[in-house]
């Protein structure tokens, strides 16, 4: 079959060059024409297509193999033969981290399962000390043993390390450990002296330094701004070129997945540089938009064009923390309170009420998207509260304000999305990475069915972005598309039935609906004529393997702009 698809294009091209004047073929001829697989344009008007052909990096034609053959096919057109694989518009990163995603690279890799081998405290400590090892070089430059991804309530102890168990690993070098949510973190003993953390500490506004039983001794395990304290510390010690490859390594990574379009949802000023200096160097593989934190960074100037494939695309407010790490804000306890807090324990927010109205203001005084992360339903309602006074103060923004996660959302908080046009970009992946963790131990049985509501989203006819959160997870699109459709769990729970998505819908908001988010729907998203040629090409076509594998598609290749820019080694 292969064979005559070859022949029949041949034929065609022949067909076309002989009907079409050279004058005329030099402006039509395509560079590239794909065909002979699955081609989903994510375009309603046309879903499918057998040829898509690509000149000067956009898409010049969809349609049928005779027709685009015949007016696009030149002497030097590439004909590229998909050979039953399926191809689709490339993904479009409804929220990430770029940026952080390349230090997960480069650090010690503390994942559990499936993702990693971090499956008790014991083998933490033997896999940094691996790293440490390996990365001699990597470790005299930035004089610390960098972890990534642990997780406790996937550990076999259901508890965080402490600084006494990093000390096993070096009492010489500061050890740091990062929690999969990103939100916490462990220090060893030689951290916290460099950062000046002693029993005297006390904890930040929006932050918690946990402490020794019986004493105010820190135990090493830090929550949100205390944890901060310590990244910036260590971030001290990344010279240009280290922040550089940071970049760099964050969108191979993301390339790797089929993301074309990536986003960096928290930028601070040193990673920003970097985005730039990448950028202007060329070296960026794919699109890359940047949300600098708007507390942090005063001028953040966004822009909706692209200078090396990069652009600041507005502005980031963080209000909240992390459920799995039960620092979220709530409005009901949590299930089971964190150690050290009663049964009354709903969280806490990272800002005041005042600086949430005076950020969302802002924003939308000067026409800037803002992307709010708001897990909590505590944190949601501040958000709702806030944009709706910014929209009637400045009826005539159209900045697109989303919210990011949105986990614990109530049904009545997806009305308010709706009537405010705030845009919900969720988090499904987490079903199946914490899903069992929220039902035993974070929401229980009744909350936990409705974490990333999508059903609701959808009962409203409302769009929606599904995200991976990077470095939070991999930035695995196959376990978002997965956990979207099927939302289950580790253990094989489906947790909220009436929230799976089928699909071709959940194919729009890992392409298409994200695009819109990001302003660029007229150019990304979809295979449609005068859009960018963004595409990934899968192993199978997800639209028709058995639901319970979509997780194990493979991303066999990433095309930018109709170049490839990842390509899988062993298919």
């Amino acid at each position: 079959m292969p064979e005559l698809r070859r022949f029949y294009l041949a034929a065609s091209m022949l067909i076309g060059a002989t009907a079409i004047s050279a004058t005329q073929a030099g402006a039509l001829d395509a560079d590239a024409i794909y065909s002979g697989g699955e081609i989903l344009t994510i375009n309603d008007a046309q879903p499918s297509a057998e040829a898509v052909a690509v000149k000067d990096g956009k898409i010049l034609a969809v349609g049928s193999l005779a027709t685009v053959a015949k007016e696009h096919a030149g002497a030097n057109t590439r004909t590229i033969d998909l050979a039953g694989k399926t191809l689709l518009p490339g993904f479009v990163d409804s929220h990430g981290h770029a940026y952080m995603i390349g230090l997960q690279a480069s650090s010690a890799n503390l994942l559990p399962p499936p993702d990693g081998n971090g499956q008790d405290i014991a083998s933490l400590q033997a896999l940094l000390k691996e790293w440490a090892a390996d990365n001699g070089e990597f470790l005299d430059k930035i004089g610390w043993i960098v972890g990534f991804g642990y997780d406790d309530s996937q550990l076999k102890e259901q508890r965080h390390p402490t600084r006494d168990e990093l000390d096993a690993v070096s009492t010489d070098l500061p050890v740091l450990i990062i929690h999969q949510s990103g939100h916490l973190g462990v220090a060893n003993s030689k951290a916290l002296a460099m950062a000046g953390v002693t029993a005297e500490t006390p904890d930040p506004s929006g932050g918690v330094f946990r402490r020794k039983a019986g004493s105010q001794e820190p135990n090493g395990v830090m929550e949100e701004y205390a944890f901060f304290a310590l990244i910036f510390k260590l971030m001290e010690n990344f010279d240009d070129q280290a922040n550089d490859s940071l970049v760099e390594a964050g969108a191979r990574l993301l390339a790797s997945f089929g993301y074309t379009t990536g986003q960096e949802g928290r930028a601070m000023d040193d990673g920003l540089n970097a985005m730039r200096r990448v950028a202007e160097a060329g070296r960026l593989p794919i699109d890359l938009v940047a949300y600098p934190d708007m507390l942090v960074v005063t001028d953040p100037a966004p822009s909706s064009t692209y200078n090396g494939r990069f652009r600041i695309g507005g502005v980031k407010l963080t209000i909240d923390g992390s459920p799995q790490g039960k620092t979220a804000w709530l409005t009901q306890p949590y299930f089971v309170p964190p150690d050290g807090q009663d049964a009354e324990y709903r969280g806490y927010a990272a800002i005041d009420q005042a600086t949430v109205n005076a950020s969302v203001d802002k924003a939308f005084a000067h026409g800037w998207q803002i992307l709010v992360h708001a897990n909590g339903d505590a944190a949601s309602d501040s958000y709702i509260q806030a944009v709706k006074a910014a929209s009637e103060k400045y009826p005539d923004a159209n900045n697109r304000p989303v919210l990011i996660h949105g986990q614990v959302l109530r049904e009545d908080q997806v009305d308010s999305l709706n009537t405010l046009g705030i845009f919900p970009s969720l988090f499904p992946m987490h079903t199946f990475y914490w899903g069992d963790w929220h039902r035993e131990s974070v929401l229980g049985p009744q909350r936990a069915e409705n974490i990333s509501p999508t059903g609701w989203v959808l009962d409203r006819g409302m769009m929606f972005g599904t995200h991976h959160d990077a470095p939070v997870a991999l930035p695995n699109s196959m376990r978002v598309l997965s956990a979207t459709v099927t939302r289950r769990t580790r253990t094989g729970r489906v947790l909220g039935p009436e929230h799976r998505v089928p699909v071709a819908t959940a194919l729009k908001a890992m392409t298409l609906w994200p695009a819109w988010q990001h302003f660029e729907e007229d150019s990304k998203g979809s295979i449609e004529v005068g859009k960018v040629a963004d595409f990934v090409i899968l192993s199978e076509n997800p639209l028709t393997i058995p639901e319970a594998e979509l997780a194990e598609i493979h991303v066999l290749e990433t095309i930018k702009a109709g170049k490839t820019v990842y390509r899988r080694d062993n298919p």
